[in-house]
Parts: structure tokens; C-alpha cells; sequence
């Protein structure tokens, strides 16, 4: 199984080549959890019966990987997946149990706050004995001093002791350090999400800056959108288990699919006598008035977004609507029955709403709709997300999500 990306998103054809930088072959991870928590009772437990007091965990089962030069990863997958795991495996980090990782070239990784700082070091010590470990000498991280500490922003504090460091200041001083080192392959984990968001800012525009100049990058995040809006490709993770490879998009959709399924059977665990998903939508239609199905939507067109439902029981007082989304995953409009005052009759089984949009002004480009079935209190009892995809014609005189009446006049001089 392999990862290849070329100007064409979400191509998985094989024929990219570009030499590949991280290999990962039928890599396997195991960890023994140990049930006996004290020293006194591991020196009881020795021996054969000890055994009853541990217990194996493969974080990582039997993955493969080839990624090449200059593509952007994302990994995705709900918590305990493996995902941190895989990346500590590529970063050198922890050893596979099975299988082997190959890599080229200097390698950076931002894996979890405070790696490869010493606590009672300043943050000036610390920034050279992390850029050692990366591979720079000392003259090379005396050259990037002050690139360092300018990007990081925590100014006097680098000669403090990074134990008395906030964990955005942690981070700071991490991720200047790892892009200052000139990395061919950048690993990054979900730390960015401590800083604050101007830094969080900062960080992307630099991670966009390494992607100009054809570095490769694999990412760590939970945010779904940022996943779409940076990455080439993604790969899910599930319980050790590569489930899914492809675009972004596709991946997002991939990893929703698996926190419904999750959801459900922990549903299903806590009450076994009850139906966990009693509701659903069933269907759901966007309609352009007075066009033939699937004809482009035009500036100030009306849309009809038509919602089926159904319900195993009956549901007196529900809500129902939707939201529209772009491919990156970014949210334009949302609407619901509660926002518009309309009070649905009982569910008795299925029911249908329609929503109608007049002179929509989107700019141009597919959009996804997702619908949902809620409880009186607003509670979601089903989504179905990318239910329904449209498509708005391109505008010629401008970009963006929204289109503008716009005009452009010279000024005198």
C-alpha cells in the first residue's frame, strides 16, 4: 500500500515519481500494559503468574506506507488509534516490534509538548541541545539564534528554565526550533493546538511556505478542516489498522463514518434493550428551480434542499436542518427549523421537510450539504454529512465563498 500525489488531487495511481522519503513496511507495534502498579506487587507477580498481570496492546498492526518527497500527510483516526504512535515510529522515537521504517534526509518532529527539552535547563540551553539532536552543529544554531527566538516570540524568557514555561511558551519554542533546522521531512502532532491563535497562524503559514518549497510534511490533527485545507492525501487509522487512504475530503468522510459506527455501539453497549439509532435521514436532494437535476447553480438562483426522515418510534416534538459546506470543509450556511420558527407536526415513522434558498450568492465551486434529525433540546439524533453535493457556476471577476457586486475605478494621482 503506498501514498502518491501529484497535481491531480486524490490520484492513488502509483505512477508518481517522485522518490519516496518515508517508507514504512508491515510495521506492527505492541506495548505490555502491566496491571500491578507497585514495585511490591511486580516482585509477587514474578514469574509465570506475572503473566495474568500484564497484558499485550498492538498499537500499530501490520501497516505499510511509501510517501514521497514533497507530498503532505495527514493521519486521522479517533483517540488510541495509533496514529501518535506511527508518527513517534517514523520520527526515530520508539522501534516497531515488527516490520522496518526506512527514511531520508534530516528529519524534524514536534510529537508532544516539552520533547527533547530539559526541564531544568533555560530555553537558550535548551534550544541548542535540541538543534544537536537534530543534526546542527553549534555554529550552524548560533547562526539561526536569533531567527529562533524572533519566531517564537517568548523574548527574555529564553534564558528562564523551561520548567517554569507555560505550554504555549513549550510549543513556541519547539516548533521554532524543529523549521529552523531545515527539514526535508517535517512531523508535526497535534501539539499546534496549545498555541495561541496568532502563533497557531504563524505556524500554518510556515508549514505552507515548506510545502512551496517541496518538503514533505505529515500531520497529526483532530482539525478535520485543517486536515482538508493542508493535505494531499490521509490516511485513517483505527484501532493500529490503516482503514482508508486517499484525498482528504474522502478521509474526513472515512473518519466521521467510523465515529457514527463508534457512537452507535456504545449506544448499543450502555442500553442493550434500546434501539441507538432510532432516527435517521434518509434522504436528502438539493433541487435548482427551473433547471434540469444537476444542472450548475447560477448567481441568484433558487434551491430547493429537500430532507427525508424516519423514526423507529414516535417522536413528538423534533427539529430538523442543514448545513452547507465547501470541499475544504469550511461551513458558509446553516439553517434549522428552531432558527426559522417552524414547528414540525409528530414523526410517526417518516416525514419530509424542504428548505428553500432564494437568491443564493455563493462563489463558484462544489458545495456538500450536510442534514440532521434533532431532539426538541437541539441533540442531534442523526446526521448524514455530504448527503448532497451542488456545484455553483465559477465567477470570472473575483474568488471566495460569496460573490459581491464589485466595481474598480483608478484614483488620481
Amino acid at each position: 500500500m503506498s501514498i502518491t500525489q501529484d497535481n491531480a488531487p486524490g490520484r492513488l495511481d502509483g505512477t508518481d515519481t517522485r522518490p519516496t522519503v518515508v517508507s514504512i513496511s508491515n510495521v506492527s507495534k505492541k506495548f505490555v500494559i502491566r496491571k500491578d502498579n507497585s514495585l511490591k506487587e511486580r516482585l509477587v507477580t514474578l514469574g509465570r503468574a506475572g503473566r495474568r498481570h500484564s497484558e499485550e496492546f498492538w498499537a500499530l498492526k501490520d501497516v505499510s506506507l511509501d510517501i514521497p518527497a514533497g507530498s503532505t500527510i495527514g493521519l486521522l483516526g479517533p483517540n488510541g488509534s495509533g496514529k501518535s504512535t506511527l508518527l513517534k515510529a517514523i520520527g526515530g522515537i520508539i522501534e516497531p516490534t515488527k516490520g522496518t521504517i526506512t527514511r531520508r534526509g534530516r528529519l524534524a518532529a514536534l510529537l508532544e509538548l516539552g520533547a527533547g527539552f530539559h526541564p531544568d535547563l533555560t530555553g537558550r540551553e535548551n534550544v541548542f541541545l535540541n538543534a544537536s539532536i537534530l543534526g546542527l552543529s553549534q555554529a550552524e544554531t548560533e547562526d539561526k539564534f536569533d531567527d529562533i527566538l524572533t519566531f517564537s516570540g517568548i523574548g527574555d524568557f529564553i534564558d528562564t528554565q523551561v520548567k517554569f514555561y507555560s505550554s504555549g511558551m513549550y510549543v513556541r519554542l519547539a516548533f521554532a526550533v524543529a523549521i529552523h533546522t531545515d527539514p526535508d521531512v517535517l512531523l508535526v502532532d497535534e501539539v499546534l493546538a496549545v498555541g495561541d491563535e496568532a502563533f497557531q497562524r504563524k505556524c500554518l503559514d510556515k508549514i505552507r511556505e515548506f510545502q512551496q518549497q517541496g518538503r514533505t510534511i505529515i500531520l497529526v490533527s483532530h482539525s478535520l478542516g485543517q486536515v482538508q485545507e493542508l493535505c494531499d492525501q490521509a490516511v485513517v487509522l483505527s484501532r493500529g489498522e490503516v482503514k482508508f487512504q486517499g484525498s482528504a475530503a474522502d478521509a474526513v468522510k472515512n473518519f466521521r463514518d467510523i465515529l457514527e459506527g463508534r457512537r452507535i455501539a456504545e449506544a448499543e453497549a450502555a442500553e442493550p434493550e434500546e434501539d441507538a439509532n432510532p432516527g435517521a435521514v434518509t434522504k436528502t436532494e438539493v433541487i435548482v428551480e427551473g433547471r434540469e437535476p444537476g444542472a450548475e447553480v447560477q448567481p441568484g438562483d433558487t434551491l430547493l434542499v429537500r430532507i427525508e426522515f424516519s423514526h423507529t418510534t414516535s417522536l413528538d416534538r423534533w427539529h430538523s436542518g442543514f448545513k452547507i459546506e465547501t470541499n475544504l470543509g469550511t461551513q458558509v450556511y446553516g439553517t434549522d427549523s428552531r432558527m426559522l420558527g417552524l414547528v414540525h407536526e409528530p414523526l410517526r415513522g417518516t416525514a419530509s421537510v424542504e428548505y428553500r434558498l432564494t437568491d443564493v450568492q455563493l462563489g463558484g465551486g462544489p458545495y456538500f450539504v450536510h442534514s440532521f434529525l434533532a431532539q426538541s433540546n437541539g441533540s442531534h439524533i442523526a446526521i448524514q454529512r455530504q448527503a448532497a453535493r451542488f456545484v455553483v457556476a465559477d465567477d470570472d471577476e473575483a474568488s471566495g465563498v460569496i460573490r459581491i457586486k464589485a466595481a474598480a475605478r483608478s484614483l488620481p494621482a
